[in-house]
């Protein structure tokens, strides 16, 4: 289960973990945005929320987060920012953090630095069946990246990442209005939409991978 942009919502959170709890999910993934320019001592609170479930929890800090959060881990949630972790058939890389912008928000990244953390990793090859890229920024030139003005305002770093390595899916957020699926040749993206919204996606993964938009 994917959710992303929770913006230091507990009320969501709380959704989330419902939610959860009711499609028996294996997993818990979450794409950045987990406070809202908040604390580290904010983001442990929030994601200790989830924490009872005792599933893995997979997240990756968004732009909107502190840059110190890739370097913690909550009991029974891990931050994957430039590392691998599996889960099953399932290998995930994250990629946390946001393009830069005019809002100077607390975690953004350069096009550069976004190329050589995953040069960085990119290389290691998954490990299991399925390869999954969670990112915070979506990929240019996609439904994921466009705002409502019109203009794509996504990473070209990340897209030729997934032209080059051909992950399984990409689940990613940042974008508000740009809620859905689409494709870069065989690898789904999926941006579930932001969770203070009471937005998620269900992920099943068997014969391949099938993500659907559901609601908290």
């Amino acid at each position: 289960m994917v959710g992303t942009d929770f913006h230091g919502d507990e009320e969501s959170f709380r959704r989330f973990a419902s939610k959860a709890e009711e499609v028996k999910a294996d997993v818990l993934v979450i794409c950045g945005d987990i406070t809202h320019f908040g604390s580290i001592e904010e983001a442990r609170g929030l994601l200790s929320l989830l924490v009872g479930l005792r599933l893995p929890i997979l997240f990756v800090p968004g732009n909107c987060d502190p840059p110190s959060l890739t370097g913690v881990d909550v009991e029974g949630a891990n931050c994957i920012h430039g590392k691998y972790r599996s889960h099953g058939d399932l290998t995930f890389l994250g990629i946390g953090g946001g393009p830069v912008s005019p809002f100077n928000s607390p975690f953004e990244l350069t096009e550069e630095e976004i190329k050589n953390l995953l040069g960085q990793v990119g290389n290691e090859p998954p490990v299991n069946r399925w390869f999954v890229l969670v990112s915070h920024t979506p990929p240019r030139n996609t439904k994921m990246d466009r705002i409502y003005a019109g203009r794509h305002i996504g990473s070209e770093s990340i897209r030729r990442f997934i032209e080059e390595k051909k992950p399984s899916a990409v689940f990613c957020g940042h974008i508000h209005e740009a809620r859905g699926i689409d494709k870069i040749d065989g690898t789904t993206i999926v941006n579930p939409g932001p969770a203070k919204l009471e937005n998620c996606a269900l992920v099943s993964v068997d014969d391949e991978v099938e993500i659907r938009l559901d609601k908290l």
